[in-house]
């Protein structure tokens, strides 16, 4: 990332440590429902196509109140304010999942869950930002944790779902939620972000310019492309014979590469631009998705696994990079609720086709979802195209 404008002021005590824990809390909720939560809905006894129903309609509702959730955080007096509240209700509404088995009661508790959940991770992603900007600590290094927190909730989810069955999930995510309740209330609090007199850039011009917005769209477009991943991986490898706990390293395998990706962040963003690894990103998503529905050796599974580290890690640096060049301070956790409602619009989208494509093409919907990549590279592309005149790369391309 280019170069930080350092703060003369200290940074909160244990700033680092405390940030990278707020975000792993989510990362312990993800790390159980993300893999698993289709598996417990599946125990319940509920079609793919309810299956994509229920995880695709609170991706809408997130879409809706994650922006303004942002730009609300920008406004108060702090941004913890957010995660608290965000987090308890959170919590709340993953205790009414255990009173509840029919589809349109689950339907509307876990859409609600997604609603309230919604705000905690942007928020949270823009607290590490502010130690990168204010501080000029490594985002990587910071962000690598919630990987390994979501590495750890996988692995443990894959042996409790062996042991005792899918209901075990809805334990797991109650807990991964009282503990953002928790680091809720332990976030380090750095008041409402000032422009700095420095910079002479309009925040919200900024935000709103096309090259931007297509970067945000087309990234998120690629992102998209995981959706049947995210959804039905689980229950196709269950089909193909794999245990709950050799599907979990799966899913650890994919997250500990993009851990990688993280480690050697700022060796990429000494090699490449933003924009580079976006390319970079969307190119592996696209072959990872044509090779998917051909093996049924787990070893070739872990390779595959093991390319989300520049399918999504490359495209989710390249990215973040690209935002901390483009907008100012004063408006990061809105441009991080503005990046990831377009990644959640595209990803509800995704994954409601996700179920229909999984009944009528089983496995090689993966193939079609190498298309919805290629667009996404493409209007990324056109991004690249529309910058403006004279803005050059820290580091060409």
């Amino acid at each position: 990332m280019s170069a930080p404008v350092l703060s003369p002021e200290a940074p909160p005590p244990w700033y680092r440590t405390r940030s990278a824990l707020v975000f792993c809390t989510a990362m312990v909720v993800n790390g159980m429902a993300l893999p698993f939560f289709s598996v417990y809905l599946k125990s319940l006894g509920f079609t793919d196509y309810e299956i994509g129903v229920i995880q695709g309609v609170p991706l809408i509702i997130r879409v809706v109140v994650m922006p303004l959730a942002a730009m609300l955080a920008d406004r108060l007096p702090d941004r913890a304010y957010v995660l608290i509240v965000s987090a308890v209700l959170s919590l709340a509404t993953a205790a009414g999942l255990f009173g509840v088995s029919a589809f349109l009661p689950v339907l509307l508790l876990y859409t609600l869950q997604g609603a309230v959940y919604s705000p905690f991770i942007p928020v949270a992603e823009s607290l590490l930002i502010t130690g990168v900007r204010r501080w000029g600590y490594d985002y990587g290094g910071m962000r690598l944790w919630a990987s390994a927190a979501f590495i750890v909730s996988t692995l443990i989810g894959g042996y409790a779902i062996q042991a005792w069955g899918g209901g075990v999930v809805l334990y797991g995510m109650l807990f991964g939620f009282f503990l953002m309740v928790v680091m809720g209330l332990a976030a380090p609090r750095t008041g409402r972000p000032e422009k700095p007199a420095s910079d002479v850039r309009a925040a919200p011009a900024t935000l709103r310019r096309p090259d931007l917005q297509l970067a945000m769209i087309g990234v998120s477009v690629v992102q998209s492309s995981h959706a049947i991943l995210y959804t039905f991986a689980s229950i196709h490898w269950i089909q193909l014979g794999f245990t709950g706990s050799s599907i979990a390293f799966l899913w650890a395998t994919g997250v500990l590469a993009e851990i990688l990706t993280f480690i050697f962040s700022k060796k990429l963003y000494g090699r490449f631009s933003g924009w580079t690894l976006m390319g970079i990103g969307s190119t592996a998503a696209m072959i990872r998705w044509l090779l998917f529905p051909y093996p049924d050796h787990y070893a070739f599974f872990v390779v595959l696994q093991s390319m989300h580290a520049i399918s999504f890690g490359f495209c989710h640096i390249g990215i973040q990079r690209l935002i901390v060049e483009t907008v100012g301070a004063e408006q990061e956790a809105s441009a991080q609720g503005t990046y990831y409602f377009y990644n959640g619009s595209f990803l509800a989208a995704a994954t409601f086709v996700s179920g229909y494509l999984n009944v009528t093409f089983g496995a090689h919907a993966y193939t079609l979802m190498a298309l919805v990549a290629l667009a996404g590279a493409g209007i990324a592309a056109l991004g690249r195209a529309r910058r403006p005149a004279g803005v050059i790369p820290a580091t060409g391309g």
